[in-house]
């Protein structure tokens, strides 16, 4: 097993593949890469993967490299992270492909400056956040990114030159499957056996937007 360093140093962020508006796919490959270099542990057991969306598909999130403001704020329809365990006491890392934040940075600071859960938001603008772990996560995606054609079968944003993700049973897309948030979804409560089901579905567990630093701290 690969021993962690979850000290909250920069990190070259060329580094990782990174294929705009396929951040599913981006944070995919980059498990596989900090499974691969020791940055995680081998099976990517530290290692979470997470979506964030809402039913209305409107997302406002802040620091993001794409935005055109200086707050860097935008509107997206979801958005996928990769949230690193903490260890011995270090805080959870947040690695974010299309943040101008520090790569990675620590879930607090993300927290406070990418999601702002304290920014009084319109109803349709709430986040929900579907966490995966990331074993479950690598076994069990697939894309094979029809959701980035229009009606016509053109590309909206040119895909990753490398093939498309085929799940381990065969399985060629069920992307829809995670994006998909709906408020009902939630975890009910805080209980040991409420978020260490995270560990065993393959869709993981949905938390609301002020649920997950308290959520990261009661996995066991």
């Amino acid at each position: 097993m690969a021993t962690a360093n979850l000290e909250a140093s920069s990190t070259d962020v060329s580094q990782f593949n990174h294929t705009p508006f396929y951040c599913e796919e981006n944070v995919y490959l980059l498990c596989k890469k900090l499974c691969a270099n020791g940055v995680a542990d081998a099976q990517g057991s530290d290692l979470f993967v997470v979506f964030i969306s809402n039913e209305k598909k409107q997302i406002p999130l802040w620091h993001q490299k794409a935005s055109n403001r200086a707050d860097g704020i935008i509107l997206w329809d979801y958005h996928v992270i990769c949230i690193q365990r903490k260890r011995d006491g270090d805080s959870h890392l947040v690695w974010d492909l299309d943040s101008s934040l520090p790569f990675p940075s620590p879930l607090a600071t993300y927290v406070s400056e990418t999601i702002r859960p304290s920014f009084q938001l319109f109803s349709e603008y709430q986040r929900f956040f579907r966490v995966v772990h990331a074993p479950i996560f690598l076994r069990h995606f697939a894309s094979d990114r029809r959701h980035m054609r229009d009606s016509a079968g053109n590309w909206i944003a040119e895909p990753p030159a490398y093939e498309s993700i085929v799940a381990e049973d065969g399985t060629v897309h069920n992307l829809d499957n995670y994006m998909n948030i709906r408020a009902v979804d939630m975890l009910p409560d805080m209980q040991a056996d409420s978020v260490n089901a995270v560990f065993t579905k393959e869709l993981g567990v949905v938390i609301g937007e002020t649920q997950l630093e308290d959520f990261l701290s009661h996995i066991s």
